[in-house]
């Protein structure tokens, strides 16, 4: 975890959180983590507090993933040191995610040239401006490129870790450190819904029950017809209001949380793929494996061998 003078505080305290606190919960080793100083010590942060770290950007040379929470200028370009060691980083397989603000140290590197990539919904079009090189999502909440992992505004960056987090240890791991920060394990949607609008938006209120209820029947086959007759709306109305709710198209929505069921049936229990496929509203288990693998990028019985209980 990088730390520099004028840290952003939250944004660090989101990657110390996830990946640094002791999990005694779990029975498997957990991520070992080094606080590295991009500047001299002490480092000042927000709200007048100074950093002292043990470590300097030489320790980054056998890091596996290196989190990038914020950057304290984005006029400011990242010192070669920092660009350099993160470039080498990343040469050797490392993985880099940055939080809010901190894509601009990744976009100073080059490294997320004829790449999609996200930040806050503020800087999206100043990032897409300095790096045209970048193809710049503003609507979602991060993106992964494998490598490569960027997060929109600075809560966002808990759901960026919580997904690198279900990478490395499957869905169940990550519900579970979810649940300590009392947090949804995975929002939907993205961040187009935290985007002012001219004219004030109605309230989500009116979709959650919908939502809920369709959580509940993810097994049946889910219209956007039957959903608006749920809500009380007309279709056309309804689709408005459910992408200004979610970011999202219902049925991008209903395939996000179906993959998230799936995935959850497959680390925890032992039913089959036919069982999954009845239990997630696929017509088939053949259907199912398609959508898994392109969603998750995995055959189910891969991700079963992977993070399943054994």
């Amino acid at each position: 975890m990088l730390a520099y003078d004028g840290l952003c505080t939250f944004e660090f305290s989101i990657a110390l959180e996830v990946f640094g606190l002791p999990r005694p919960e779990f029975d498997f080793p957990w991520y070992s983590h080094r606080i590295v100083a991009v500047d001299p010590s002490p480092m000042r942060a927000s709200g007048g507090m100074q950093v002292v770290a043990d470590f300097g950007l030489d320790a980054l040379i056998d890091a596996h993933t290196i989190i990038v929470p914020g950057w304290r200028s984005r006029n400011e370009r990242p010192p070669q040191g920092l660009l350099d060691a993160l470039c080498a980083a990343h040469q050797r397989g490392a993985r880099l995610l940055s939080i809010c603000s901190g894509v601009f140290v990744l976009a100073a590197t080059g490294l997320l040239d004829g790449k999609r990539a996200t930040t806050h919904w503020r800087y999206t079009d100043e990032l897409a401006a300095r790096y045209p090189g970048i193809d710049v999502d503003p609507d979602v909440l991060y993106v992964d490129n494998g490598q490569l992992i960027t997060s929109a505004g600075s809560a966002a960056g808990i759901d960026a870790c919580l997904h690198l987090v279900s990478r490395d240890f499957g869905m169940h791991v990550a519900n579970t450190v979810a649940r300590r920060l009392v947090m949804a394990p995975q929002r939907a949607g993205g961040q187009m819904q935290f985007i002012p609008a001219p004219v004030a938006r109605k309230p989500r209120d009116d979709l959650a029950a919908v939502l809920e209820w369709a959580i509940r029947h993810l097994d049946s086959q889910l219209s956007v017809k039957q959903l608006a007759a749920k809500a009380l709306m007309s279709e056309r109305t309804f689709l408005r209001r459910f992408s200004e709710a979610t970011g999202m198209a219902p049925k991008a929505w209903l395939l996000q949380v179906r993959m998230n069921l799936a995935r959850d049936l497959l680390e925890s229990s032992q039913l089959s793929h036919e069982e999954i496929a009845g239990c997630c509203g696929f017509a088939s288990a053949e259907s199912f494996r398609a959508a898994f693998r392109k969603t998750v990028g995995l055959a189910p019985m891969s991700y079963r061998g992977q993070f399943g209980r054994h």
